[in-house]
């Protein structure tokens, strides 16, 4: 099983970014997926998910209305864009894949917002 991420970078406040994570080794069309992220000293937090069928999203309120999850069943990948971002959005950003309680992550990629 794999999940491989892309897209972090440094970038200013108000700029965007685009994720990417590549998921094999597993039925990626029969798991949820999601994006969590983990700022230095603080604890992992789920971002955003997006259901099996790509029909429902959810996302936490610090970000909801600048970043939007999508997945491609047929590539077997999902995506964040990330818009409007801020300072406090500087954090590993990570792949998540869940069915039943069966996890899988990715390694991360670093997102840093600064001047």
């Amino acid at each position: 099983v794999q999940l491989v991420e892309s897209g972090g970078g440094l970038v200013q406040p108000g700029g965007s970014l685009r994720l990417s994570c590549v998921a094999s080794g597993f039925t990626f069309s029969t798991y949820h997926m999601s994006w969590y992220r983990q700022a230095p000293g603080k604890e992992r937090e789920l971002v955003a998910t997006i259901t099996s069928a790509g029909t429902t999203t959810y996302y936490a309120d610090a970000v909801k209305g600048r970043f939007t999850i999508s997945r491609n069943n047929g590539k077997n990948t999902v995506a964040l864009q990330m818009n409007s971002l801020k300072p406090e959005d500087t954090a590993v950003y990570y792949c998540n894949a869940n069915r039943g309680g069966r996890n899988y992550w990715g390694q991360g990629t670093q997102v840093t917002v600064s001047s």
